[in-house]
């Protein structure tokens, strides 16, 4: 059994190598071209230094080259860390300083930004742009390689002593502090899910996965992956699709999807603006969705029009990848309760612990913590999180394995299955992304004129939450000055959608800030 990620695609490289691995728009690549051309990349990236435990930037839009560039990292031994190609060049630094990337693998279409990211203490030293020849260097200081630097290695990666336990890849979330902090994910990790998912959904040859997610979203991990595992076809999905609802049915429609996997507000919005008649999508077979609370009635919506659809909710934070999962019945139509999380996926448990420290039975609530070989290694550089994170089992227990905290506030139904209730801290979903308050608070006070300001969820059926801003300012700050400013530091999704300037913020009794008072009047 392969115990590596790269291994998968070696192996369906092997066993079907005409097959195609990914589609990307008009272009594709094939399971023995995907293989041969992410080990040259390997075998460069040996070549300029890159060694087992090293992380390697990927800073490119989704693409052909992105995956490519995926494997390649994997197969000498490294880490990939996938950037926000539409992160603002502050976070990107950031990130490239904190786990001190040396190389970035990238596009010509990329290059414009490279000097920002030097400028603000990016420790770069290479770049390898995947897309096409080049000139040697565009930003003083910087190597460049280019395509045809990759095409003149060798197309077998030597064997090297790369381990299960290994990093795999870092996904960068949303951090309380205010920056950014890194989930390191093993080869173990992804793939003890991965096989688990491939299993369930019984995905095979035939399939052909959607990849809706951005690459440095973890839902990205189960189109990639699983798809390698089985030898199937994973078709990359334009981001702007996800604001045009009937061009994402007739996406599914004329790209033959069987497996669909997504946030529920894109889900919601084809249910709602779709165009969808019932018996639409044939080829579909399977919809998972997770990231967020998926409104029942929309889910109830869209379950009447794809009828021969199998409907999955998937849960788990970036630290566990999946860790449960719950099929929904297609007999139950009716009724607003929230659709369950489920129980766990096999190789994890998954348990609840209340305030006072027991095991929350039936009815019970509490916090959801999870064991298991999904569970991250921990947090990149930061030993302090990854404490507070990862416990020793609250239970007792003589297992070794570290616990994950999840922070999520749930309640155990009677038939085995938990429902999610909510967040212990202040961290939020919106349109299915992970987000720390504090951290568009830190964004906020970075412009010297605001003197004190708080940011407060709304709830919203279609993407979860709304973010609002509540601002004392000064010097006749306005809100489109500010929201442009935030957008500099921020990626967009964290961006609040409205400001709210007040002349002073409400307080508690005990003098901390009133935050459901905020909220009371938005």
């Amino acid at each position: 059994m392969e115990h590596l990620l790269h291994r998968l695609l070696s192996a369906s490289a092997e066993h079907h190598g005409d097959r195609i691995a990914v589609e990307d728009g008009d272009r594709h690549m094939s399971y023995a071209e995907l293989d041969e051309s992410s080990s040259r990349l390997a075998n460069l990236l040996k070549e300029i230094g890159v060694s087992r435990g090293d992380r390697v930037g990927l800073y490119l839009e989704k693409s052909l080259e992105a995956v490519v560039g995926i494997y390649g990292v994997m197969k000498c031994g490294a880490a990939y860390v996938p950037l926000d190609p539409r992160a603002p060049i502050l976070r990107l630094a950031y990130i490239a300083s904190d786990c001190n990337l040396r190389v970035l693998i990238s596009s010509s279409t990329k290059r414009a930004g490279l000097g920002g990211l030097l400028a603000n203490g990016a420790p770069i030293e290479v770049v390898i742009t995947l897309d096409h020849a080049g000139p040697r260097s565009d930003v003083p200081g910087l190597s460049v390689r280019t395509f045809d630097d990759i095409q003149r290695q060798d197309r077998v990666v030597p064997d090297d002593d790369t381990s299960g336990v290994d990093l795999a890849y870092i996904l960068y979330t949303s951090g309380s502090t205010g920056e950014p902090k890194g989930v390191m994910l093993s080869h173990q990790n992804a793939l003890s899910f991965v096989r688990w998912a491939v299993g369930c959904f019984g995905v095979g040859p035939e399939d052909r996965l959607s990849n809706h997610a951005p690459l440095h979203f973890d839902l990205s991990v189960f189109d990639l992956f699983a798809a390698a595992m089985a030898g199937a076809t994973v078709v990359l999905v334009p981001p702007e699709l996800s604001i045009f609802p009937v061009q994402i049915r007739d996406f599914i429609e004329t790209k033959g999807i069987t497996v669909w996997y997504s946030v529920p507000s894109v889900l919601s919005m084809l249910a709602l603006r779709g165009g969808l008649s019932v018996g639409d999508l044939p080829h579909l077979r399977t919809i998972l969705f997770a990231g967020e609370v998926f409104p029942t009635k929309y889910l109830r919506s869209l379950m009447s029009l794809l009828p021969h659809v199998r409907f999955c909710n998937l849960y788990g934070p970036t630290e566990t990848n999946v860790c449960t999962w719950y099929e929904v019945p297609p007999q139950r139509q009716e009724g607003t309760e929230p659709i369950p999380i489920g129980r766990a996926i096999h190789d994890v448990e998954v348990f609840a612990v209340t305030d006072e420290g027991a095991v929350a039975g039936v009815g019970r609530t509490g916090e959801l913590h999870v064991r298991g070989k999904t569970v991250m290694r921990g947090y990149w550089g930061d030993a302090e999180r990854t404490a507070r994170g990862l416990v020793a089992d609250p239970r007792g227990t003589e297992l070794r394995d570290p616990v994950y905290r999840t922070g999520d506030i749930v309640r155990l139904r009677a038939d085995g299955n938990y429902v999610l209730l909510g967040r212990r801290d202040h961290q939020i979903k919106s349109r299915g992304y992970r987000i720390e308050l504090g951290e568009i608070e830190t964004a906020l006070y970075a412009h010297p004129d605001v003197v004190e300001c708080a940011a407060v969820a709304i709830p919203d059926r279609l993407v979860t939450n709304r973010i609002v801003a509540s601002v004392v300012a000064r010097n006749g700050l306005t809100g489109q000055e500010l929201i442009q400013a935030v957008g500099e530091r921020l990626p967009s999704y964290m961006v609040p959608e409205h400001i709210e300037f007040r002349d002073e913020l409400p307080r508690t009794s005990n003098g901390k800030l009133d935050r459901r008072a905020i909220e009371a009047t938005q």
